[in-house]
């Protein structure tokens, strides 16, 4: 088994991505961290732990991070447009957790897990970089006693999605990406390149809602929801992409995506904010790769597994 911590904004594909990790025997899920994204910290946190706890899951613990960028500006926006007011899509409804996050911050519990069992943590990263930016920042071993650390976030070869240079989670906290980037961290990219290729086709809800229980009918909810926000601005989609549940999945399984070594950059101001670009290589050694970028994916033997696991 493979130790995970999964540091989340929990929205719909969020919530997506816990089920599909805790439901695999590959991974041992250490804890949770939260931060801001998709929805505000508080929020995130909230939704994790109610999902915990629908999974059977409440001794998981969850620890809330960061609930601004780095740079300690403000927020730009959250996503409820694509997440729903709640974050998954008013599958909450008037519930809430039992539980609470933990003391540490999300910073302080990567440090703490990853000193106790050095070179054998993936962190699996969904939202924006912060957290994990911070942790660097903190431990100045950090980035030498992570075994990996895989994100979803970036668009290498291919349009963003919330401006036509950038991905959300990069877009969320461009300073962090950047900081992260270049900190040495053993980091996979999963973006846009590969998550936009893995539709769940709206008609496979149904083998959700077949199955029955508080489970089935949060992820079926929250997930129809998702897929009515995909509809308005891609008309005749029929689904929605599975980006956090595939950065979970190239762990499980990394032969689910190709990857090539890049020398990744983050546009941090200016017209293209968020842009991840590749740098040639340079052979005086000032551009080495410092990221493996998922470029290819076998979506269709991805999708069936996810299937198979995730309710």
């Amino acid at each position: 088994m493979k130790p995970i911590i999964l540091d989340v904004d929990t929205g719909i594909d969020d919530t997506m991505a816990i089920a599909y990790a805790a439901h695999s025997p590959e991974l041992q899920l250490l804890g949770l961290t939260t931060l801001f994204g998709n929805v505000s910290v508080d929020e995130a946190t909230r939704n994790t732990l109610y999902v915990l706890e629908q999974l059977g899951l409440e001794h998981v613990p969850v620890y809330a991070g960061a609930g601004k960028p780095f740079s300690g500006q403000n927020v730009k926006s959250y996503a409820k447009h694509v997440h729903g007011e709640d974050g998954l899509g008013g599958a909450l409804g008037d519930a809430l957790p039992k539980g609470r996050a933990g003391s540490l911050t999300a910073a302080q519990f990567m440090i703490e897990q990853v000193r106790s069992m050095p070179g054998q943590v993936t962190i699996i990263a969904v939202g924006p970089m912060t957290n994990l930016a911070l942790a660097v920042q903190l431990d100045a071993e950090f980035v030498k006693l992570v075994d990996q650390v895989v994100i979803m976030g970036g668009a290498v070869t291919v349009p963003g999605n919330v401006t036509p240079f950038a991905e959300a989670n990069i877009y969320s906290d461009p300073e962090a990406a950047q900081f992260v980037f270049q900190s040495g961290l053993p980091i996979t990219m999963v973006g846009l390149d590969v998550t936009m290729q893995t539709l769940l086709p709206c008609a496979r809800l149904e083998e959700w809602r077949k199955k029955g229980g508080k489970l089935s009918e949060l992820l079926a909810g929250a997930t129809e929801f998702y897929m009515n926000a995909y509809e308005t601005w891609s008309p005749g989609i029929g689904g929605c992409a599975l980006h956090d549940p595939l950065a979970v999945g190239v762990v499980i399984d990394p032969s689910f995506c190709r990857t090539e070594a890049m020398h990744i950059e983050v546009d941090v101001d200016g017209a293209e904010i968020g842009r991840t670009f590749s740098v040639p290589h340079d052979p005086s050694g000032s551009a080495q790769p410092n990221l493996k970028v998922c470029l290819e994916v076998d979506a269709a033997r991805f999708l069936e597994h996810f299937m198979s696991r995730v309710v």
